[in-house]
Parts: structure tokens; C-alpha cells; sequence
């Protein structure tokens, strides 16, 4: 992707003001080398350069192939890890800490690896309302909530920015300018698919507009559909590479019976009704039983949930935009622009388990009495859950007489806004503007193939209370598919859940030219700005029942505003009469009054020099912080399901007579883990205090006049930037890993408090939540080149090369205690290569045109936590991630038909490169938010008419 981090170049229009929507008047470039620059607040003010910019044009995004503005960002060589559709989190993740729930179908952008929360995503310059997908009360923006066929470009500011926009810009900001000078009308039509087969995506975008001298109006339809891939269709999505789930077809069953003998048992494979005969020797004595059961073995037995999953997970976006502009006087100009978007997006999971006996999740399924008499229970004596009496070890069945469970979502976007801009003065002018917007973001999710524990009890318990309770179905849980279309019909409802977001917001802005000073106008930018958060989430009223088998939460509402008043200044230190060489200095700094935590100044301070026509030097210090969400602040306890090794029991598949790698108190020798997830209870916590910030960045742009219109270059620019972000107070929990590790090895209360274990030695509960943590300190370097050759008989080619290098990166709990990121390491499906680079090489021949682009991502490490090591990892405890690259090309034509048709083909990941196996990342053996998914060839064509 050729996505320009602004650089030196020749005099092109500039659209100064990223945070206004008055700002789309752009001026001139008067000198010979500037720079396009978006981080100010100060209109027609000389300052490009002073921060690290980059503008993806409407070219540079239809040259992706990709159809998702969080596709492209994804892209970028300093984006991080965050969600997209690769991603198929409901029923498999659960509720993460944040209390953003699991933001199912959404797509975001992380900078510089500090996460998508702490970056502000800008459409014009107003805030967007943050995602809704039904789960929670989320931090982040999805940005398929934004069509793609509105945007004319996206400019993505690699800075702390907190003085200029507030809070959340503590990464950077990304703002994506619509468009509007649009005359005449547009239809673009795409296919594309893998060529497997499969994840066939069709789009249509139409678009009409006219700009005249006193108004101008663009109105957009668009329509993109993404079709599913079955993890079953691509060989490492296939298998569990942690080994799978104890939750088994048949069903396990962990008891003792009425004689003290104590037996791990699992249905042999193919029986409907198995027979029990009781008094055989148990599972430690060697001895083959003789009736319908068999000893419980994990390298047998265990459950392949990954062939239900998805690697792309199907989604369809239907957007409508409009977006009107009129100039009342000369002076005075008004505007307003709507959009509605529509998102239908599906997640699907493995057959829901159903756990019955201590640890099952909720009260109903713990603390059941299967009787004696039920006509399924083949064990001639009652089954009871808890209690003095207690014999249930665990019982697990996986019912895959119901399905895969089905997470269907439907996400509604509304965004209304309108202003007044204008500017007044003789010779000194000043300009104004005054921007009022409303946005709400709503997401409904059905749920199909789940179940309800209360009805699970009462078809388990006494017959006589299930035949007098409305359709009740006695429920047989014993042996290979038991349970009847009747029996599913009661204990398998639909569940409902829904969440909201709504952002109203009021700014007022004013900049201009202050007095003369010594070097130059004295500029400034002032403004208020006023916003309105309001959020919830409600869950099914049987999941707030605590009736709901799969992961309970409950309902999470919240609201607060804020009152900013801002001031930035351009202050000119030096300048040569012939403009060659310059100094300037800005200064900026904001006041933020939240109704939850009170007050915070942040202030900026930025220095830009530009030594002579062809180098500049830059550098910008700023302080910034990130206000709690709703969702940090207000969400209720919920649970997720964490891939997690427990140090204190032996691994599921060791052999037997192993020990556990810690000896902990209270846990049995010997005692096993019976799966490799283990639930995480999780929640807000309303005592969270604001995250602070201090950023700093410098650089240059060097442009050398050498390489400018001769015979073998038209134009070179080179551009390098050392970023450091420190950030203190991060909102988040401490890794559930390091957590337990901690625990086990210390004993520490501060780390043990909330772990709780079952009399068999496993996890019960774990708590998990919220705190300011500590500390994340990150820093690195950016280093491009653009290169542009002189047209010839072979036409003309354009070289860009983008590299983003990390050399730091260190997070530190509240205590001290080092979290396990860091450069070139993969944890909890986050990786921050050490070295991210794209090249690309652009070719135009007349009505020719064609792109040759390569990713490289450099070589990572994770420990290893696949069931069999040597399988899969370098070491017994590492795995080695290799280093990958993508080649992607693009060939079009353009006819002169009407006002123009494109025809373009494409192929992204020409060779077919495999992501390389991730042992910690919890679905389908990949890093999702980095690599491409297995079988990643996807070919591609578009037709786009201009009339």
C-alpha cells in the first residue's frame, strides 16, 4: 500500500485543519518544497511538517482490493493488532476486561500497538460514535459502521494528540474525509473470492453528485457482502492445536458412586443407551471395562471444536450518505450531511457444552440432582451436584444434536450533523465555524443453539416436577446422540441481547492571524467543544436470570459529558528573505471537565525547522490521557473463556503418572487440567482514573534537490521518524497468564486473591478486573522513501518503500511485575513484529496502469502451548513464528467511455503464503489481525463507470 507519510514535495492543495469540518478549504502551497500536514487547528497556517502524517487517497485505497476501511488500516506498517471480520470471537471468546464485550463483526485500527481504544477515529473532524455489536459497551470505533464508498481519502496522524482532540488520541488519529466536490454520477462494481472457492465478496457502490458556484451535493448508495470460510476448509483451522475440549459428544461423567469407588468414565464410541454395571475396577487399575463405558482419555476422547468455526466470518454493509453545502454569502456557508449504515454480521461456534457438577457456571446445572429414576440415568443411583452428599466429579456433554451455536448481529449507524463556517476581516482574516452532530450506533445480536440451564435441571431432575412443568421433555445426556428435536425444543430457546451507543457533540472554532511578529505572522486556533456520551447493554432478560448455559453477564448503563476549551499557537521564530529557511514553533493546550473524574490539561509543543529547500527537521513533545469508557467505568461482571495454561496441574495430554510443573496448596499431586480454557470472570470498576501520556517524536524529510527533474529521477524523498510513547495508569487487567503464574509461584495475595479452586485442584473462579495497571512504554522508528522516475516509452514508475521498526515495547503491571509483550513476541492474539515494511511499485502506460506491492512481516516468538510440541513448536516451551511476506498485483485499463471506465484485476498474496502456526492465539492457529488467513489467495475485479 503506498500510503504516504506526508514528505517534501511540489506545491499541491492542503486541507490545513484535520479537526474541523470547516476545514476542506485547502490553499496553495506557495513555497517549492512543502509538506501536506494535518495535525492543526490553524487555517491557512504555514506549518506542514511539524508532525508525522499519512494520506491514503481514494487511489491508493481502490489499489488494496480490500472492501473495509479497517482492512486497509490494518495494512499500514505502524498499525497493531486489532478486530476484524478474521475474527470470530462470539461463543469462543467471551466478555474481555474492558467490558466492550467481544466485538463481534466490527473492524478497528490500533496504532503504534497501544490498541484501537486509544486511538481517535475522526469522520471530517468529529468524533464517531464507538461500536455496538451486543455485547457490551465498546471503547473503540468500528469502522464498518463507515462505507467505504463515501471516503475520498483517510489521513492517519502517528501522534499523541490529546491537546488538539482530547481525549483517546493518545496513539494518534485517524480522520477520513468524505467526499464532495463531485460532479456528475458513478457506478463501481466488485467481485473478488479466494481461490478455494470460497469468501466470495460482491459490492456496488453507486454514487451522483453537482458542484456549482453556490452549492454542491453528493449522495452515495452502497451495498458490500462478504460470504463466510469454514475453518473445516483449510488444514491448521482444522485441528485444535491446544488439543482440543473434554466437553465430548458422548459425555464424560467423573463420579463416585454409592460405594466410594470413584470413576472418570466416557461413553464408548457408537452408544445410544450404554449399559452401566457398577463395581468394576476404576481407571487406575489398567482393567478394560466391559459395559458401555470407558475410561476418559484426553488423547482419545477429547472434542475437536475447531472444524465449526469460521476463518472469515460473513457480514453484509448497506450505507446511505448524503452530504449538502451551500454558500450563503461569499463569507457564510452551510452544511449538513446524514448517513444511515446497516451491518448484518454472523459468528458461529462449536456445539454448546453442557457442564453439570462443581465449576459448571451457573447455580441451576452446579447444584442439580440427577435422580435414580430419571428414565435416562444409567447409573442406578443419584447423581448430585453439590452439597454433603455431593458425587458428581464433573459431568460434560458436547450436544451436537443442536448444532453449532449461531451468533447473528445487526448493527444500525445514524449520523446526523450540521454547521455554519465563515470568516470576516479586511486584511488580517479570521475564520469561524460552529458544527453540531448527533450519532447513535445500535446492535441486536439472536443467539441460536444455546441453552437454558434452568430447563436443562428440570429435564434432568425429578420426573414428576418436568412432567407437571409446561413443555418439558426429559433430557438424555447419556450416550451418542440422546436428545431429540423435543428435548432440544425445551431446553434450547433463542437469546437476545442488545446494546447502544449515542454521541451528541457541539464545537465552535476560531483561527487566524494574531499581530505581525519578527519572523511572521503570530497565528492561533481557539475553540469549546461539548460532548455527550450515553451507553448500555441488555443482556436476554434469561441471561440476566442467570439462566443462560453459555457465558452470563448482566446489564451495563452508564453516561457522562465533557466541556473542553482549547488553544493552539503558531508562533514564527526565525525566516530567510528568500523563504529558503524557516523556524517556527506551535503551542497548544486543552482543558477537559469530565463529570466522572473532573479536570486535565494537556498541553503540545512542537518545533519545525526547515534548514533549507530540501531538508526539514521536526520534533513535538505532548502530554495526553484517555478518560475510562462507559463500558471500563460501569460494566458488570461477566466472564471469558482464556486459553490458559495452569501451572499448578499437569497438562491434559501428559502422560499418566506426570506432575503438575508447580506444587500449590491445596491441589491435589497429580491432579490434571481438563481443558485448556478456563472461565475469567471480568467487570468494570468505576474508581478508574483517567490514563496519562507524554509522547514525543523527531524527524526529517530530505527531498535532494540532485534528484529533482533529471534523467533518471523526477522526484526523491526520504523521510525518518523516532516515536516514543510512554503511557501511566493503563486501563486494563493484568494478563490472565502472568496472573496465574504469579500465583502460583509467589503465593502472593495480590495475585492469588480471586483465583479460587475446586476440591479436584481445578480453577473455579478467577478474577480478573479492571485497575489502572501500571505502565506501557513503546518507541521506534519510521523510515520511508518515494521515489518517482522520469515518463518514458516504458511509461511511468513510482517506487514507495514504508517501514516501521519497534525497538521498545514494555508493559508493567500496577505492582511492578513485566507483562509478557514485547517486539517480536505474540501473546493472547497480539503481535508486535519487530520490523513491519511495504514496498510498492506503480506502473502507468496510457490508459495502463498496474502495481506490484510486498508485505514483510519479520520473525516472531510465542510460547508454545500446543498439545504436542513437537508437532507444531521449535522447543517444548517456544514456537517460532517465521518471517512472512505477501505479494500482491494489480492490473487495470481505463476506456474512454462516457466520462471514463476502469476495468482492474487483481490477486492479493500472488504466492498463496501461509500464515505461519500461532500455539497461543485462541482459534484457527493464526494471528488473525496480522496474517492473512491460510489458503490466502484472493483474486479480484472491479468496474468503475464516471457519466
Amino acid at each position: 500500500m503506498n500510503a504516504r507519510r506526508h514528505t517534501l514535495a511540489s506545491a499541491i492543495r492542503i486541507a490545513v485543519l484535520l479537526a474541523l469540518p470547516a476545514s476542506a478549504v485547502a490553499q496553495e502551497a506557495t513555497t517549492l518544497d512543502t509538506l501536506t500536514v494535518t495535525g492543526s487547528r490553524i487555517k491557512r497556517a504555514e506549518m506542514e511538517g511539524r508532525v508525522p502524517v499519512q494520506t491514503l487517497s481514494r487511489e491508493e485505497i481502490e489499489r488494496t482490493g480490500l472492501t473495509s476501511i479497517g482492512d486497509i488500516l490494518q495494512e499500514l506498517t505502524g498499525s497493531g493488532s486489532a478486530l476484524n471480520t478474521k475474527f470470530n470471537s462470539s461463543g469462543n471468546f467471551g466478555f474481555s476486561p474492558n467490558g466492550d464485550g467481544v466485538g463481534a463483526g466490527s473492524a478497528q485500527v490500533d496504532l503504534r500497538n497501544l490498541g484501537p481504544k486509544r486511538v481517535l477515529v475522526l469522520v471530517d473532524g468529529m468524533r464517531w460514535v464507538n461500536e455496538s455489536s451486543a455485547s457490551g459497551v465498546g471503547a473503540a470505533v468500528d469502522l464498518n459502521t463507515i462505507p467505504l464508498a463515501l471516503v475520498e481519502r483517510i489521513e492517519v496522524l502517528e501522534d499523541g494528540a490529546s491537546s488538539l482532540y482530547g481525549s483517546d488520541a493518545i496513539a494518534g488519529v485517524v480522520n477520513i474525509i468524505t467526499r464532495r466536490n463531485f460532479d456528475g454520477g458513478q457506478v463501481t462494481l466488485n467481485y473478488g473470492q479466494f481461490d478455494k472457492g470460497d469468501g466470495e465478496v460482491t459490492g456496488a457502490d453507486v454514487a451522483w453528485g453537482f458542484d456549482n458556484e453556490r452549492s454542491n451535493l453528493f449522495l452515495s448508495l452502497s451495498y458490500t457482502e462478504q460470504k463466510e470460510v469454514s475453518s473445516a476448509d483449510r488444514y491448521i483451522s482444522s485441528i485444535p492445536i491446544q488439543g482440543g475440549s473434554s466437553r465430548i459428544l458422548g459425555g464424560r461423567y467423573a463420579f463416585t458412586d454409592p460405594n466410594g469407588n470413584s470413576y472418570d468414565l466416557s461413553v464408548k464410541p457408537g452408544q445410544t443407551n450404554p449399559v452401566y454395571t457398577p463395581n468394576l475396577p476404576d481407571c487406575d487399575s489398567g482393567v478394560a471395562r466391559t459395559d458401555g463405558f470407558q475410561c476418559f482419555d484426553f488423547g482419545r476422547d477429547a472434542f475437536n471444536y475447531a472444524p465449526f468455526n469460521l476463518l472469515m466470518t460473513p457480514s453484509k454493509r448497506m450505507g446511505a450518505f448524503a452530504q449538502y453545502r451551500f454558500s450563503i454569502t461569499e463569507q457564510l456557508n452551510f452544511y449538513a450531511k446524514a448517513l444511515y449504515n446497516r451491518r448484518e454480521s454472523t459468528n458461529q461456534a462449536a456445539p454448546e457444552p453442557i457442564d453439570l457438577g462443581p465449576g459448571a457456571g451457573t447455580s441451576y446445572t452446579a447444584d442439580l440432582v440427577i435422580p435414580a429414576n430419571h428414565p435416562f440415568n444409567p447409573f442406578g443411583f443419584d447423581l448430585i451436584g453439590s452439597g454433603p452428599n455431593a458425587n458428581i466429579g464433573t459431568i460434560r456433554r458436547r450436544p451436537n444434536e443442536g448444532g453449532p451455536r449461531i451468533f447473528e448481529q445487526e448493527v444500525d449507524t445514524q449520523y446526523v450533523a450540521a454547521g455554519l463556517e465563515g470568516s470576516f476581516g479586511g486584511e488580517r482574516q479570521f475564520f469561524w465555524d460552529v458544527n453540531a452532530a448527533f450519532s447513535k450506533n445500535e446492535a441486536d445480536q439472536t443467539n441460536h443453539g444455546s441453552y437454558n440451564a434452568r430447563n436443562i435441571a428440570i429435564a434432568l431432575g425429578d420426573p414428576a416436577v418436568c412432567a407437571a412443568t409446561a413443555g418439558c421433555t426429559p433430557l438424555d445426556i447419556f450416550g451418542f446422540d440422546t436428545i431429540t428435536p423435543a428435548m432440544l425444543a425445551y431446553i434450547s430457546p433463542l437469546f437476545r441481547d442488545r446494546s447502544e451507543q449515542k454521541l451528541t457533540q457541539v464545537t465552535a472554532n476560531l483561527s487566524g492571524a494574531l499581530f505581525p511578529g519578527w519572523a511572521g505572522d503570530i497565528e492561533f486556533a481557539a475553540g469549546y467543544e461539548y460532548r455527550k456520551y450515553e451507553g448500555s447493554y441488555t443482556p436476554d432478560p434469561q441471561t440476566v436470570a442467570g439462566e443462560y448455559n453459555g457465558v452470563p453477564s448482566l446489564p451495563t448503563s452508564g453516561e457522562y459529558d465533557v466541556n473542553e476549551a482549547y488553544l493552539e499557537l503558531n508562533v514564527p521564530l526565525y525566516a530567510q528573505q528568500d523563504g529558503a529557511g524557516r523556524i517556527d514553533l506551535s503551542l497548544a493546550g486543552r482543558y477537559s471537565d469530565y463529570s466522572t473524574f473532573g479536570g486535565e490539561f494537556t498541553p503540545k509543543y512542537g518545533l519545525r525547522w526547515q534548514v533549507a529547500e530540501d531538508l526539514l527537521l521536526r520534533a513535538t513533545y505532548a502530554e495526553g490521557f484517555r478518560a475510562p469508557s462507559i463500558g471500563e467505568l460501569y460494566g458488570s461482571q461477566s466472564r471469558f473463556d482464556a486459553l490458559l495454561v495452569d501451572p499448578c496441574l499437569v497438562p491434559p495430554s501428559a502422560p499418566a503418572g506426570s506432575i503438575a510443573p508447580v506444587a500449590c496448596p491445596g491441589v491435589p499431586v497429580g491432579a490434571r487440567q481438563n481443558d485448556p480454557q478456563i472461565p475469567v470472570l471480568t467487570g468494570g470498576n468505576p474508581a478508574l482514573q483517567p490514563e496519562t501520556a507524554r509522547s514525543f517524536s523527531a524527524g526529517l524529510v530530505f527531498s535532494p534537490s540532485f534528484a529533482e527533474d533529471v534523467a533518471w529521477s523526477d522526484k526523491l524523498d526520504f523521510e525518518l521518524t523516532f516515536y516514543r510513547h510512554d503511557l501511566e495508569g493503563a486501563i486494563q487487567a493484568i494478563d490472565a497468564q502472568t496472573q496465574l503464574d504469579l500465583c502460583a509461584t509467589t503465593q502472593d495475595p495480590q495475585y492469588c486473591t480471586g483465583i479460587n479452586r475446586l476440591a479436584s485442584g481445578e480453577i473455579d473462579t478467577f478474577a480478573n478486573f479492571l485497575i489502572n495497571l501500571g505502565s506501557i512504554k513503546t518507541d521506534g522508528w519510521d523510515a520511508d522513501v518515494f521515489w518517482t522516475l522520469p515518463e518514458s516509452n516504458l511509461g511511468r514508475f513510482k517506487l514507495s518503500w514504508q517501514n516501521t521498526i519497534v525497538t521498545r515495547y514494555e508493559a508493567r503491571g500496577a505492582g511492578g511485575q513485566v507483562q509478557p509483550q514485547g517486539p517480536g513476541i505474540v501473546v493472547n492474539d497480539t503481535a508486535i513484529p519487530e520490523w513491519t515494511s511495504t514496498a510498492t511499485l506503480d506502473w502507468k502506460l496510457g490508459n495502463w496502469n498496474a502495481a506490484w506491492s510486498v508485505r514483510h512481516l519479520s520473525e516472531m516468538e510465542e510460547a508454545c502451548l500446543a498439545a504436542d510440541p513437537a508437532a507444531f513448536c521449535n522447543t517444548a516451551t517456544t514456537n517460532t513464528l517465521a518471517a512472512t511476506t505477501y505479494h500482491d498485483l494489480q492490473l487495470g485499463y481505463e476506456f474512454e467511455w462516457f466520462k471514463g471506465l476502469q476495468l482492474t484485476g487483481g490477486v492479493n498474496n500472488v504466492f498463496d503464503e501461509d500464515p505461519p502456526v500461532c500455539t497461543s492465539c485462541s482459534l484457527n492457529g493464526y494471528e488473525a489481525s496480522t496474517y492473512d488467513i491460510p489458503g490466502g489467495r484472493f483474486f479480484y475485479v472491479r468496474a468503475n463507470l464516471r457519466f
